[in-house]
């Protein structure tokens, strides 16, 4: 059975990332991002949902470093759940994005000294644990050249 777990976000971010240290050394960085929803239903307000995203290792000290409250995001990963137990010994579970690659939504604006404008839609800057290049496309001159 073939099954497939890809997510894509843009949202903002609830509160200023925090980065911690697992007993073993391994960086994490959990947080939570706003995603408004894509359809308004009429005389009604957008919701919005909230998206708890978890980065690891060198991704986690990049959404520390670069990211902050209200700041947009960008986030690719996939859905995971899983069950814990609380305190009172109550079971929970939890569902949460594993980012595979995070991303600026917005160009830093010219007071920070990379020029453009703070609104530029798109993407500059990324990171991402996929070690895959890029695909190479390459352009055909006429439909003559289509083997169809």
């Amino acid at each position: 059975m073939a099954s497939f777990n890809k997510v894509i976000l843009i949202g903002n971010m609830v509160a200023d990332p925090e980065l911690k240290t697992t007993p073993t050394g391994v960086n994490v960085c959990s947080f939570r991002i706003a995603v408004g929803r894509r359809f308004i239903k009429a005389n009604e307000a957008q919701q919005t949902d909230f998206i708890d995203i978890v980065a690891w290792r060198a991704q986690a000290e990049f959404v520390t470093k670069y990211f902050s409250k209200g700041k947009p995001i960008l986030v690719c990963g996939a859905i995971q759940s899983r069950n814990w137990q609380d305190k009172e010994g109550n079971k929970r579970t939890t569902v949460e994005v594993i980012a595979d690659e995070v991303s600026f939504v917005e160009r830093k604006s010219v007071s920070d000294g990379m020029g453009g404008s703070a609104m530029d839609s798109a993407p500059s800057s990324s990171y991402s644990t996929s070690y895959e290049s890029s695909p190479k496309f390459e352009e055909i001159s006429s439909d003559d050249d289509l083997p169809f």
